[in-house]
C-alpha cells in the first residue's frame, strides 16, 4: 500500500498488517521520496520503522518531480507519484495498492472539481477502486472521517510512542487543496456545517449518472461498429448518431482503454475536425495527438494508435 507517513497511511497500514496478520496475508508498505522538501529523507526514515515495528516491507521510491509543464506542482508530484507504483507493481508483480483517502478528502476533491468546472464524471469524485493499466487502486476509507482516523493515530502513539510525519504544505495556501482546506473549509464548516455530507451525496448522483452515461457510450459503440479490439469505429456510423452522444462515444472509447479524458477544449476541436471529415465526404490527413497515443482517420475508419502503432 502507499504510505506517505502521515496519519492517514500511517493508520490504514496498521489496519491493513493487523488484518493480513489474521488472514495469512501479505502487505507491503510503498513510500515515495519526492524529494521537495528538505524532511523527505527523515519521513522516509521515520516511515520505515513504522513498516520494521509492524513487520511490514518497506519500499523506497526516489522519484524527480517534473517541472515546467505547466500543470503545477501538486499535479506533476502527483503523476509522479503514480508513475512510480505503476513501475514497482509491475517490478514487483503486485497489481493492488491500498491508498488512504477518507471522507474530508473526497469532499474536499468534489468542491476542487466543482470550482475547476469538471464534467459529470468529475463530480463523482474518487472512486473506492479505480485502475491504471494493470494496476489497481483501492480507496476503503472514503466514508470514514478524518477525525476518527487522527484518534486512532493519538491512540496508537500513545500505545508505541510513533507519531505521523506533518507535510507543511499540507496547510501551505499556495497549494490548491491546501488553500481549500486552510481558506475553505473553515468557513463553510461554520456556515454550511453538512457541506460534506450534501457534496458527498452529490457525488453518489453524479457516480450513478456517470454509469448511464457508459451504458449509453457502449450502446453507440456497438452502433458505431467498434472493432473487437476495440481501437476503431466507422465514422459514417458515428456521425449518425446526435451530437452530444458523439462527445460521449469518444469520452467512452478512451475510458476503455485507460486513457485520461481531453479537456473540453481539446474534446470540442476533435469533434469539429471529425464531423468536418465526414462532411467532405472523404479522409483527410487528421492526426490528433493525446496522452501518448493518436487518433486517425483511415478508409472510414476512426483509428487510436498507441506509440507502437494499431
Amino acid at each position: 500500500m502507499g504510505v506517505s507517513g502521515g496519519a492517514d497511511s500511517a493508520m490504514l497500514l496498521v489496519a491493513a498488517a493487523q488484518l493480513a496478520a489474521q488472514t495469512q496475508q501479505t502487505v507491503q508498505a510503498v513510500h515515495v521520496h519526492h524529494g521537495l522538501l528538505a524532511d523527505a529523507d527523515a519521513w522516509a526514515a521515520h516511515t520505515a520503522q513504522l513498516a520494521r515495528d509492524l513487520g511490514v516491507a518497506f519500499h523506497l521510491l526516489p522519484v524527480t518531480v517534473a517541472s515546467g509543464t505547466g500543470k503545477g506542482t501538486e499535479a506533476a508530484a502527483r503523476q509522479a507519484r503514480y508513475d512510480a507504483w505503476q513501475r514497482w507493481s509491475q517490478d514487483n508483480h503486485c497489481h493492488h495498492i491500498l491508498l488512504a483517502h477518507h471522507r474530508d478528502d473526497q469532499a474536499e476533491t468534489v468542491l476542487l472539481r466543482l470550482l475547476r468546472g469538471a464534467g459529470v464524471q468529475g463530480m463523482s469524485g474518487m472512486a473506492a477502486q479505480t485502475q491504471r493499466g494493470a494496476l489497481q487502486l483501492y480507496r476503503p476509507w472514503l466514508d470514514v472521517e478524518r477525525s476518527r482516523i487522527l484518534a486512532a493515530a493519538a491512540g496508537y502513539e500513545a500505545q508505541t510512542g510513533w507519531i505521523p510525519v506533518l507535510d507543511p504544505t499540507n496547510l501551505d495556501a499556495k497549494y490548491t487543496r491546501a488553500a481549500v482546506r486552510t481558506l475553505l473549509t473553515p468557513v463553510l464548516n461554520t456556515r454550511w456545517p453538512q457541506w460534506q455530507g450534501n457534496l458527498l451525496r452529490h457525488a453518489r448522483v453524479m457516480s450513478e449518472n456517470t454509469l448511464l452515461l457508459q451504458d449509453l457510450g457502449e450502446l453507440d459503440l456497438a452502433h458505431c461498429q467498434l472493432t473487437p479490439n476495440g481501437l476503431s469505429f466507422s465514422l459514417a456510423r458515428w456521425r449518425e448518431l446526435p451530437r452530444h452522444r458523439q462527445a460521449n462515444v469518444l469520452r467512452q472509447w478512451l475510458r476503455r482503454q485507460h486513457i485520461a479524458m481531453p479537456t473540453e477544449a481539446r474534446l470540442n476541436q476533435w469533434l469539429r475536425q471529425l464531423r468536418e471529415v465526414h462532411a467532405l465526404g472523404h479522409d483527410r490527413n487528421i492526426l490528433l495527438q493525446h496522452q501518448g497515443c493518436h487518433i486517425v482517420c483511415r478508409q472510414g475508419q476512426v483509428q487510436l494508435q498507441m506509440n507502437d502503432g494499431v
